[in-house]
């Protein structure tokens, strides 16, 4: 079987772990049941050959929790999702692993279950959630169950990736978030996460530059990506409706009208001259069907 996994672009500025949407940005994972393991890149990008790889260890996983006699597995991977760049590339993993090997034991387990498990896996569902089902996802992660609502959203939006030459792990950006905030600054990431939810879903497109905003993580997290502000003011200069610190980053997401078709042009000519001609652009739209698995 064939299945295609979505990126995912999460937190969208002040929806910290709770916040999240789906790219058309594609993994894409092959995968049978085979006595023993075998796992190869089909894009020659590195991936782990044996049991420590996450598609891997994940449909394992599954296979436990349904009782279900595991012999191994033969997978073949298609990398797209950058890894370590915000983009959502462990999540796709989980998912992929997940519905596949739920698909290979004849569906045993719910999408709204296999939601709860990957959540579990990945620790906040986020990116695992949008992944799983596509277009734009507010949840909450309660007692090992995942409350959430879907949103598609209209195709009159392009989400433009401005991603660095490097990678920046998790572990790294979250250890130089604060223990503690102060409560303005709660009440601030609250009203504008509730803001950039409504505005994305009901088209007020003039609200979401103020609804990036925050004061959670992106002003920790900045130290760690030099050319954060100075694309940041690139994308605000080329008419973005906002630009906000994607996952753990380091890619930076602009939200643009799609009428604006030459904003990833105009925002890959300008890199060079502030240093970061190593730095990749990509044009995405808006994935509001989430994983398919496209052949069995």
């Amino acid at each position: 079987m064939k299945i295609r996994i979505p990126a995912t672009s999460a937190n969208i500025g002040p929806g910290f772990d709770s916040i999240g949407l789906a790219v058309d940005l594609y993994n894409y994972i092959t995968m049978e049941e085979y006595n023993g393991v075998v796992i190869e890149s089909l894009d020659r990008a590195p991936v782990p050959a044996d049991e420590t790889n996450l598609v891997y260890s994940t449909a394992k996983h599954l296979y436990e929790l349904c009782g279900v006699p595991f012999r191994g597995l033969k997978i073949g991977q298609i990398n797209n999702i950058p890894f370590a760049r915000g983009l959502g590339s462990s999540s796709a993993c989980v998912i992929g692993g997940l519905k596949g090997a739920n698909k290979l034991m004849g569906n045993p387990v719910s999408d709204a279950e296999l939601i709860n498990i990957a959540a579990g896996i990945e620790g906040h569902p986020d990116n695992s959630t949008p992944a799983l089902c596509g277009g734009l996802v507010t949840a909450v992660f309660e007692a090992g169950r995942v409350h959430y609502v879907k949103q598609e959203i209209r195709g009159e939006l392009h989400f433009v990736a401005v991603i660095p030459d490097f990678e920046l792990k998790t572990s790294k950006a979250r250890a130089v978030l604060p223990d503690r905030i102060d409560r303005r600054d709660g009440v601030f990431n609250l009203s504008r996460a509730a803001l950039m939810s409504v505005s994305l879903y009901s088209g007020n497109y003039q609200n979401l530059r103020i609804a990036a905003d925050d004061r959670l993580h992106q002003p920790y997290r900045m130290g760690l990506i030099p050319g954060f502000e100075p694309v940041m003011e690139a994308c605000y200069d080329l008419g973005a409706y906002a630009v906000y610190l994607s996952g753990a980053g380091p890619t930076l997401m602009a939200i643009v009208d799609a009428k604006l078709s030459d904003f990833g042009d105009c925002v890959a000519r300008r890199l060079p001259s502030l240093g970061l001609g190593g730095w990749q652009v990509h044009t995405l739209s808006i994935d509001n069907l989430g994983t398919v698995i496209e052949r069995v």
